[in-house]
């Protein structure tokens, strides 16, 4: 009953208890994995499992396992013994969640549990995932999210094996990312007066040190982060702080502060152009994790058609119009990425086949994309788009409208021959708290981890599961619907 399904579990004969005089023998390498099981198995059970070298817990990295990735793990439970293995540490880090998965449900809890046997039962798996990118974007531009709500939404990515968390930093309505060397992005660009006419102040950023803390908190849980700074449109917040970027200098507009888009994009000047490489050089630093997303969807380009230095730009560089600005500013800054040693991704092509390419507006679109040499993670927002609600219920919390996006929606979601894989996103303008956003998130996020994850991806095998689930999912108090959302739902009445 795991949930992603393992390549191959077979059930043995026994169980192991773990108790408290069970410890755990960790191999060179293999410390962080014994850590985290600690860690998130002490608050319900209150075992100490310590490492000691007679442990019968074992943890080994183990290079010599044939098959099974940089992401795979062999598991072995029996009366005697557990050992789990694998190449790499995310690897043993997802072997922890398997065997979180094994024990009782109330495992998984925060407050101390009695009177409850914490066993295992006798089982040999061998796991490895279909598809190596399985991701979630969380949009932290529209409403801010303290990095403790962060830190909790990596814990619920890495039970379900999710792997990427891509980090939506900057938008019209907001600007989360630190940068030193132009502190107005986020004193200025990190608030807005109000929201769609509420007359309530909203905003907020992180420190340097917050988000190199949540890359380690991540890592430790088999989690990357790819930090997304969006250019050259969805670019009010700079430009309130830092007017000079824009294609009019002199014109002074506040943080956004409605849906939507506004019309405001960075100029095509030298001057903003190593802006942007500021921005970038700073991320590169903070974000060591080989993607840097630069946004580039939306972009309007009325600005670029009156602007006088934008019309310069377009003659000097050759190109056919001021359209052609949007792929050309792309592309220096992809070079730029990739000069720093990572890989650039963006939403649409950009006429740079180094880039990795999200098309998120039509799952055909991903074939052309890779017709023309990009890699592609994909993101059809009739799929994957996770602020849509995911019924019709009334007692559905308030969502972007026009669709309804179903956990058999995103099972489903389009996965074309050769995709790096796939993600959800979650987008904010309509959530506000962190009980909105992982309410929004589940049961939606575990179909996603099942068909990325599974080897041979069955709804009904998975609905199964989930039953079971369900339980976990409560024991971490996450929100779930109160009741089937249709007929479809995975998720049985609670």
């Amino acid at each position: 009953m795991i949930v992603p399904r393992p390549t191959r579990l077979i059930r043995r004969h026994g169980r192991f208890t773990l108790d408290r005089d069970t410890a755990i023998r960790a191999t060179p390498g293999a410390q962080g994995a014994a850590r985290l099981l600690r860690a998130l198995v002490r608050p319900a059970t209150g075992l100490p499992l310590p490492l000691h070298e007679d442990g019968r817990v074992v943890f080994a990295l183990d290079d010599r396992l044939i098959g099974l990735g940089d992401e795979g793990y062999a598991l072995t439970v029996n009366e005697h013994a557990v050992v789990l293995r694998a190449a790499t540490r995310h690897g043993l880090a997802h072997g922890v969640q398997t065997i979180r998965q094994l024990m009782s449900p109330t495992a998984l809890g925060s407050r101390p549990v009695s009177d409850v046997d914490w066993t295992l039962p006798g089982v040999d798996v061998r796991d490895a995932p279909r598809l190596p990118w399985r991701g979630v974007l969380l949009d932290v531009a529209r409403h801010f999210q303290p990095v403790a709500v962060l830190r909790r939404f990596v814990d619920l990515m890495a039970v379900h094996k999710l792997n990427v968390l891509h980090l939506h930093l900057t938008d019209d309505q907001g600007w989360r990312m630190p940068v030193p060397r132009h502190p107005l992005l986020t004193s200025v660009g990190g608030w807005r007066a109000e929201t769609m006419g509420d007359g309530v102040p909203h905003g907020g950023s992180y420190t340097r040190s917050e988000l190199a803390g949540l890359v380690s908190y991540a890592d430790e849980r088999g989690v990357r982060i790819v930090p997304e700074i969006e250019m050259p449109g969805h670019a009010r917040a700079a430009l309130a702080a830092y007017p000079h970027l824009g294609n009019f200098p002199r014109r002074r507009s506040p943080v956004w502060t409605r849906w939507g888009i506004s019309d405001a994009v960075f100029g095509v000047d030298d001057a903003v152009l190593e802006f942007c490489r500021d921005v970038l050089d700073e991320v590169v630093d903070v974000f060591p994790g080989p993607h840097v997303h630069l946004g580039g969807d939306e972009c309007p380009t009325a600005e670029w058609e009156s602007s006088p230095g934008a019309l310069r730009r377009v003659r000097r560089e050759e190109l056919t119009g001021p359209h052609d600005l949007h792929g050309w500013f792309l592309r220096a800054m992809a070079d730029h990425v990739v000069e720093r040693g990572r890989v650039p991704v963006s939403w649409e092509p950009i006429g740079d086949p180094r880039a990795v390419v999200m098309p998120w507006r039509d799952a055909a679109d991903a074939r052309a994309a890779m017709d023309l040499g990009h890699a592609v993670v994909m993101a059809p927002h009739r799929s994957t788009y996770l602020d849509y609600p995911q019924s019709a219920d009334p007692d559905e919390p308030a969502g972007q409208p026009g669709l309804v996006v179903t956990a058999r929606d995103v099972y489903d979601l389009p996965l074309p021959d050769g995709v790096l894989g796939a993600q959800c996103a979650l987008w904010t303008e309509y959530v506000p708290t962190a009980h909105h956003l992982e309410r929004l998130a589940y049961p939606r996020l575990a179909a996603l981890a099942d068909t990325l994850w599974a080897q041979r991806p069955s709804w009904t095998d998975f609905t199964e599961r989930m039953r079971a689930h369900t339980g976990r999912l409560s024991a971490l108090s996450v929100p779930l619907p109160r009741k089937e959302d249709d007929a479809r739902s995975p998720v049985p009445p609670c």
